[in-house]
């Protein structure tokens, strides 16, 4: 008998996708991030029986159904709650997180601090398209301020979040912007999430052609997206333009744009550094509404990351310590001990 092993056979997008019907509206920008997660699943090397999906509740939490792994469909805004005891219990799987900007900042807006600043080694991805798509309409926590929608009739009063700063004010090691209709774009910052060791935060423009049509439009047609947008990459110089002719350089600690030229060159320019806390915190701050002038573009990108103990590393050492000091429990030691109530 031949003793000869068999190499696993190499997995492609396709067997990443499930015989399920994909039930989005057409022309969301949900089945774009689809279609880019399924692209680069075969490129991390991780066993399908080891991947896990997890969501909330919102169009976008449909997507465990559309992936060929382990998944749940969990309840509104408690995918990290849930993600986190997972990853707790079975370290080794790659868990990620698929929530939307009312199912992630709204009801699940506390679960999704305090995963960031546990730093659980899991993977965020955050739909945001402004507005809330399954309940047809209303406004969400990502809406801008006088938002008329079917909740808001004379326009939203809330001041919105800021979901990048929300994610660095609560310490998360990993943060990110892409876009849906920037394939190449996301497949790297979805690649960068899962490489990063530690809690990830990926932020996605995505397009609600029903209910908010042409939110992110400014920063994704063709025509505008070289004006507004500006691509970050570690240790290059923060340049951005159609023609590549314009850049943000320090004035004082003020980032403005200048004109590059006679009197500025690329070598005068704020350098991106992806280790650089303060850097990292004006970065999630130029968010500028794209109808004031001079305002500054939209960066897209790794805005940060930092490495940190995982909360279920650390977890595991003083279980472990524990162990070894004290030695294994005694429950009955527990239940006859004086830690014990009478309920009458």
């Amino acid at each position: 008998m031949s003793t000869a092993t068999i190499a696993p056979q190499a997995l492609t997008a396709k067997d990443f996708a499930t015989d399920q019907e994909v039930r989005w509206c057409p022309g969301c920008g949900d089945y774009s991030i689809l279609k880019q997660v399924q692209t680069i699943m075969p490129s991390l090397g991780v066993p399908r029986e080891n991947i896990v999906i997890v969501s909330g509740i919102g169009c976008s939490s449909r997507f465990p159904y559309y992936m060929n792994t382990y998944g749940m469909h969990s309840i509104h805004g408690r995918a990290t709650a849930i993600a986190s005891g997972l990853k707790a219990a079975r370290p080794e799987l790659s868990v990620w997180i698929v929530t939307g900007d009312g199912d992630g900042l709204s009801i699940g807006g506390n679960h999704t601090i305090h995963l960031l600043r546990r730093n659980f080694d899991v993977n965020i991805m955050l739909f945001n398209n402004q507005i809330y798509g399954l309940t047809k309409g209303q406004y969400s926590p990502t809406s801008e301020e006088n938002k008329v929608t079917k909740s808001t009739p004379f326009g939203s009063i809330d001041h919105p979040f800021n979901p990048m700063a929300l994610a660095m004010g609560a310490d998360a090691t990993f943060i990110a912007r892409s876009m849906d209709r920037d394939p190449k774009h996301l497949q790297e910052m979805l690649k960068r999430s899962h490489a990063h060791k530690g809690a990830s935060f990926l932020e996605i423009y995505q397009n609600c052609n029903i209910f908010n049509d042409g939110a992110f439009e400014v920063f994704t047609e063709k025509s505008t997206k070289g004006d507004e947008t500006i691509f970050v990459e570690q240790g290059k110089p923060l340049i951005f333009g159609a023609q590549k002719n314009k850049g943000i350089r320090f004035d004082g600690l003020k980032p403005v744009v200048v004109e590059l030229g006679a009197e500025f060159s690329a070598d005068d320019l704020w350098i991106h550094d992806e280790n650089d806390f303060l850097k990292a915190q004006l970065l999630t701050r130029m968010f500028d509404d794209p109808r004031v002038e001079g305002h500054l573009p939209r960066p897209f990108g790794v805005f940060y990351q930092a490495h940190r103990p995982t909360y279920e590393d650390i977890m595991s050492f003083q279980l472990s310590d524990v162990l070894d000091r004290k030695g294994p429990g005694n429950l009955d030691k527990l239940f006859a001990g004086n830690e014990t109530w009478t309920i009458r």
